[in-house]
């Protein structure tokens, strides 16, 4: 008896399953991305209309607060979520506690008291643009908080305390309502965007070597590539900072990607001197240059090549191999081109050539597996030990640290000098929409475009804000109906919010309409106050727009003058300043410094950008062979070398402090001299010395190389 034939699926069915995957398809599609926005606007929502509806239950005297609080706080996963509204409650209590002082010293005294605030403010928006991470955040509510609670409190300093105590509950309600929503419901984990982040910069970084060595790159993608890199670098570890404040990221986790930054780091530089020596032969004399370079560039090929696989343990132990054997044979050839007579003999320099390139191919190849080791620890999840490298230092240049604080404090009197001469009660308003702005915009790289979108969102939602009052939350009787007439106009801006070219404009629109929309407990319905509240809160807007155009326009943050004249301090700092953890924090500055000029410059730079990139990667190799000069000297006894060798990096930071032909020479002559110093110890030296003193020659050259590089370009303009 032959078996039953299996059923034959109908077109019909055929087609159903069809259309069922391509649903499935297209649903997925949707909801890993416009889906993801529409889920951030509903926790906003969530977390908004649950923090004003406790507001009212608790019968606090300003539920917009509350509110407005869970609009700031809106951000992408939770882990950003936590720790804003972590340095948002340390801000406002410090802020009260500052407001409170000062109200007790001077509480008669309108003009000291506002003396007094405009100092407070322009200190803390000081601190605020030196941070530039979720730390500076605190600092911004630190100095806006007083001047909320203060301003209010002239006419009346008994009022002082009860408003300080009521600014920290409806703040304090809104964080627990935006913390809880966003953390529990549909939570978006900023511990796997890190990964992702790791990945992606591990896979870029491994192309970035490939391409370089195979000389698919020009000299200006290259440098364009560093620039991203040095944005990379800051942008990993403000998502570890956040990722922290997540309950399933873990200490030793922190830890590790501290020394996967650190790790990246120290390749990324390595590979950059080796690459500027492989670029300088090339553009050098052939009859100079092309002996070298026959006997390095086959290595190249052959990392290039090795570069290409999985860079497991194993593989990377197999590359140095196979590094080790192209170097022992490359020296092999050296020495038989010397022994045969017919040959061009070997001169010094390009001795020193081939030896500096053959250390710095042995240092990337050692600095590249220390790499690899930690991402794959990372990708694998496993626990390694490591060494605490130090945790990454931005550094913001003096000058637009004490400008920042100079303009928020300038706005301050101002706006409250015309509250004194038009005696317009609504200019109080205005007093801290422009105090504020000048705050928050201190640590953007365009201030400017930031304020420009926030008042665009304001005038955006003055005619959607009137309408809703008047015609929509007027006629709503109970809490539900409020919402339904408020929600339309939130939503809107929540999900401007998601998109990085409109989020100021959604913020604009929320934080505008949390202002004026939103009931109180006892609601009066004025068309006169709302108009006058408009145009006050759009005027403080327009007012910090313009205090960035007019007030020390040049010194905000990213300014390509002012990043070059830090690097030229970093580097003189490399000679001069003290060895603990030295060489960290030169990279980690260096790195911050051109993460500004990145973000200031937009993603295509321009000349006068990229100089200053070329002249920050310059003073980045010097610096860095000057500080391992240092712990050579360090580690040295009393000698002719190390006596050599220090005034080298003496001579050094005379021209990084005033750079001239001729300080320039009195460095290029000091370092001719330190090396034949050193190359008279060789023969003597024992084995470990040896190395050390091979690895010394390396540096020097590089420095000799880098300074001629500066002088040459003339490039020295911004170095006051």
């Amino acid at each position: 008896m032959n078996p039953p034939q299996a059923a034959t699926p109908t077109p019909d069915t055929s087609a159903a399953r069809g259309a069922m995957r391509w649903l499935a398809a297209e649903a997925k599609g949707w909801f890993n991305t416009e889906g993801e926005r529409w889920v951030f606007v509903a926790k906003t929502m969530l977390a908004s209309f649950s923090a004003l509806w406790l507001a009212f239950r608790l019968g606090l005297d300003a539920p917009y607060t509350a509110l407005a609080t869970t609009v700031i706080l809106a951000l992408p996963s939770s882990g950003m979520v936590l720790e804003k509204a972590f340095y948002r409650f340390l801000g406002t209590l410090v802020g009260c506690a500052a407001s409170l002082l000062l109200v007790a010293l001077f509480p008669q005294s309108p003009p000291l008291l506002f003396i007094g605030v405009a100092v407070w403010i322009a200190l803390c928006t000081g601190g605020a643009a030196m941070h530039r991470n979720q730390q500076s955040y605190s600092f911004v509510l630190a100095g806006y908080t007083a001047c909320m609670i203060a301003v209010p409190a002239i006419d009346s300093p008994d009022r002082v305390f009860t408003l300080a105590v009521t600014r920290v509950t409806e703040v304090g309600l809104g964080i627990i309502c935006a913390a809880v929503v966003h953390d529990v419901v549909f939570p978006r984990r900023h511990s796997r965007t890190v990964m992702r982040t790791v990945q992606a910069r591990y896979a870029s970084f491994v192309t970035f070597c490939t391409q370089v060595l195979e000389q698919r790159l020009t000299p200006a993608e290259t440098e364009l590539s560093h620039l991203k890199f040095a944005a990379d670098i800051a942008a990993l570890e403000s998502g570890r900072a956040a990722a922290f404040f997540e309950a399933d990221h873990a200490r030793s986790h922190t830890r590790q990607l501290h020394a996967f930054n650190a790790a990246f780091m120290t390749v990324l530089t390595t590979f950059y001197t080796l690459h500027r020596l492989i670029h300088r032969l090339r553009g050098a004399a052939p009859r100079h240059a092309q002996p070298v370079l026959e006997l390095v560039e086959p290595m190249h090929a052959h990392l290039a090549l090795a570069l290409r696989d999985e860079l497991t343990p194993q593989h990377m132990a197999s590359m140095r191999t196979v590094l080790a054997a192209d170097i022992a044979a490359a020296r092999s050839r050296l020495a038989e081109a010397e022994a045969m007579e017919a040959a061009t003999p070997v001169t010094r320099a390009q001795q020193i050539d081939f030896d500096t390139a053959v250390e710095l191919l042995e240092r990337y190849a050692r600095d590249m597996e220390a790499f690899t080791g930690l991402y794959h620890g990372l990708a694998q999840e496993k626990r390694q030990q490591v060494s605490d490298p130090g945790s990454y230092t931005p550094k913001t240049p003096p000058a637009i640290v004490a400008a920042s604080g100079f303009r928020a404090g300038v706005t301050l009197l101002l706006t409250a000098s015309a509250w004194y001469w038009l005696a317009w009660p609504f200019v109080g308003n205005a007093i801290l929409m422009a105090t504020i702005f000048c705050a928050l915009a201190s640590s953007s790289p365009r201030p400017t475009v930031l304020v420009q979108q926030v008042l665009i969102g304001f005038l955006l939602a003055t005619p959607l804000a009137f309408v809703s009052e008047f015609f929509l939350v007027a006629r709503a009787n109970d809490f539900p109906t409020l919402v339904v007439a408020a929600l339309p106009i939130f939503v809107f801006g929540s999900y401007l919010m998601t998109s990085p070219r409109w989020a100021g404009v959604g913020i604009g629109i929320c934080m505008f309409c949390a202002t004026l929309l939103v009931p109180t407990n006892l609601m009066h319905y004025d068309v006169e106050s709302f108009m006058s509240s408009e145009l006050s809160l759009t005027m403080g807007v327009a007012v910090a727009y313009l205090m960035f155009k007019v007030v020390l326009p040049e010194h905000t943050m990213g300014q390509k003058d002012h990043v070059a004249a830090a690097l030229w301090r970093e580097a003189q700092g490399a000679c001069t300043a003290s060895m603990y953890r030295l060489k960290r924090r030169f990279d980690n500055r260096v790195r911050d410094l051109l993460s500004q000029l990145n973000a200031a410059s937009g993603p295509a730079p321009g000349e006068a950008a990229r100089a200053v990139v070329r002249q920050g990667l310059t003073l980045l190799e010097l610096g860095h062979a000057v500080i391992e000069l240092r712990q050579l000297i360090a580690g040295s006894q009393p000698g002719p070398v190390p006596t050599a060798l220090k005034l080298v990096v003496r001579e050094l930071a005379v021209y990084l402090r005033a750079p001239s032909r001729v300080s320039g020479g009195a460095a290029l002559q000091s370092i001719l001299d330190a090396g034949a110093s050193v190359r008279a110890a060789l023969p003597s030296a024992t084995p470990e010395r040896r190395l050390r003193l091979q690895t010394a020659l390396t540096d020097l050259h590089s420095i000799y190389t880098s300074l001629l590089d500066q002088i040459a370009t003339g490039e020295t303009d911004h170095a006051a």
